[in-house]
């Protein structure tokens, strides 16, 4: 999990352009470091870890770094444990916040590449004027997709996550201080391109959406049972290039129900729009449930 790739380590950043007030209470156990470049914008970091460890040395021995090769498998499970505790505590507040406001809120995972962001993009505008959307985009660097997310004129908060590969709940909340979720019926987290780290991290949405291109392989929902075992809705995406492919869409769908059989797929083309209004109608369906 993450404590092979180092992305739980204090490296995330918010971007954003207005003050913000907090709509919610929230606790933190961890410091904050704020450093604020003043102008049109800043940079919001926050150092989210479970601290300084100091360590001690016995006398006669040397200065050891690390736990013994026999400590190892379980010391991982005691901080793996910590980290996705202390992140479902999270989850679950931003869950009764998301409740309260009536929001329908889906995270979006897939592989990079797999059109997830053009994905979003076809919805926001096809949906526009139809429900009020407003989008969390995740990414390492940059804000490339957050760009082309506001163009289409919907709110968007940018969070980067530096080394880290997924987003988490205390993330998200955080980012929600921008967001006047008063205004919002559909909030959509475009998640980290990673389809590992994601499937262990509730942000406290209502369904996790993967996203599958046919240019990814059939068998991608076997080679990553994890995240397509978390996710309720499948989108397969690019359907338009399949006359070029060696892809078999039955098959495909076969592999992510043997994984996850009540599992929701949509075969869909964000470039043609194609299998989309499906897609559309699920949509409107989890908006006026969680209105109530």
């Amino acid at each position: 999990m993450c404590i092979d790739c180092g992305c739980a380590q204090p490296d995330h950043h918010h971007d954003h352009d207005h003050p913000h007030g907090h709509h919610h209470g929230h606790d933190h156990d961890h410091d904050h470091g704020h450093d604020h470049e003043h102008g049109a914008g800043h940079e919001h970091g926050h150092q989210h870890g479970p601290g300084h460890h100091g360590h001690g040395h016995h006398e006669g021995k040397g200065h050891h770094h690390h736990a013994p090769v026999t400590e190892e498998p379980r010391t991982k499970l005691v901080v793996e444990t910590d980290i996705l505790s202390k992140n479902n505590r999270y989850a679950e507040g931003n869950r009764r916040l998301f409740k309260e406001k009536g929001l329908f809120v889906l995270n979006l995972v897939s592989s990079p590449g797999s059109g997830k962001t053009t994905v979003l993009e076809r919805t926001l505008t096809d949906i526009a004027g139809k429900c009020r959307c407003a989008v969390i985009e995740g990414d390492q660097q940059t804000d490339n997709d957050a760009v082309r997310i506001a163009a289409t004129g919907v709110p968007v908060k940018q969070i980067n996550t530096g080394a880290g590969c997924h987003l988490d709940a205390h993330m998200v909340l955080h980012a929600t201080d921008h967001i006047d979720l008063d205004q919002v019926d559909l909030l959509l987290v475009e998640n980290v391109g990673n389809l590992v780290c994601p499937a262990s991290f509730d942000l406290g949405e209502h369904h996790k959406v993967v996203v599958l291109s046919v240019t990814e392989g059939e068998d991608k929902p076997l080679k990553y049972p994890q995240m397509f075992h978390a996710a309720t809705v499948m989108l397969l995406n690019k359907i338009d290039l399949l006359p070029y492919l060696d892809f078999d869409v039955e098959k495909c769908k076969e592999m992510a129900r043997r994984v996850s059989p009540g599992i929701q797929i949509f075969e869909v083309s964000s470039r043609t729009g194609a299998g989309m209004s499906q897609w559309y109608e699920w949509l409107d369906q989890g908006i006026a449930q969680a209105k109530g």
